[in-house]
C-alpha cells in the first residue's frame, strides 16, 4: 500500500520520524514535504497529499502540523477525502471503522513520537466496518457532489 505524507514546519520533525517508521515496516511512502523547519503554509501540503489520495496515486494519506486541525480542514476540501484528526488510538480506530478515513492528521504539539507511531499503526491496520456506516458515507458523498 502506498501512503502520501506531508507536513508543515511545525509537523516536519514528527513527519520525518513517521516516514522512517513506515519505511521500516515496508510501506511505499511518497513524501511531499516539507523537508525542513523553515516556515511554510500547511494548506499547500494538505492539498498535495489529498490530491494524491483522491487521484488514487496513494491509498492513504498522513498529514502533520502543530495541532492537526488545519491540515484536517484543508484536506477535507478535496472531494473524496475523509480526513480525520486523531490524538489517541481510539479515535484513530473509529475513524477507520466507522468513517473509512483515508487521510490521518496529527498534531505534533500534542503527541509524542511513541504514541504517534501507535496511532498510525492502528489507523493503518484497522479495516472499515461497512454495514450501517455505508449509508452515512453515501450521504457525505451526496453533500460533496452538491458542491455548495
Amino acid at each position: 500500500m502506498r501512503i502520501a505524507v506531508g507536513a508543515d514546519h511545525a509537523g516536519w520533525s514528527l513527519k520525518e520520524t513517521l516516514v522512517n517508521y513506515l519505511i521500516d515496516r515496508g510501506w511505499d511512502v511518497e513524501d511531499f514535504g516539507t523537508f525542513g523547519p523553515d516556515s511554510v503554509d500547511y494548506p499547500d501540503y494538505a492539498d498535495k497529499v489529498a490530491a494524491a489520495v483522491a487521484a488514487g496515486d496513494a491509498e492513504r494519506g498522513l498529514l502533520v502540523c502543530g495541532s492537526g486541525q488545519g491540515m484536517c480542514i484543508a484536506a477535507n476540501k478535496t472531494q473524496g477525502i475523509r480526513a480525520s484528526l486523531a490524538h489517541d488510538v481510539v479515535s484513530a480506530r473509529l475513524a477507520r471503522q466507522h468513517n473509512d478515513a483515508n487521510v490521518l492528521t496529527m498534531g505534533s504539539r500534542f503527541i509524542a513520537q511513541g504514541l504517534a507511531e501507535e496511532i498510525l499503526a492502528v489507523w493503518l491496520e484497522t479495516p472499515y466496518e461497512g454495514g450501517r456506516h455505508t449509508r452515512r458515507l453515501e450521504k457525505i458523498e451526496q453533500i460533496e457532489r452538491r458542491g455548495i
